[in-house]
């Protein structure tokens, strides 16, 4: 199989933990000064989400991987 029979759990397990990494850093350290038309903070409510989604899928994928 093409890099491994583990590609699919590392790909999952790499875009959950980036998801929970740029969506905390987004909530935690807004930019400074905002640009022109740009937010000046994050939508809270949409990053959390993206977050908790982030979390479940670097969980499942690190479970499969361990257990696999």
């Amino acid at each position: 199989m093409f890099l491994g029979k583990d590609l699919l759990p590392l790909l999952v397990l790499a875009l959950g933990a980036a998801m929970v990494v740029g969506n905390g850093l987004a909530l935690l350290r807004p930019p400074p000064k905002p640009k022109k038309g740009e937010l000046a903070r994050a939508p809270a409510g949409r990053s959390l989400i993206m977050v908790a989604i982030g979390l479940v899928a670097a969980i499942w994928a690190l479970a499969t991987l361990l257990a696999g």
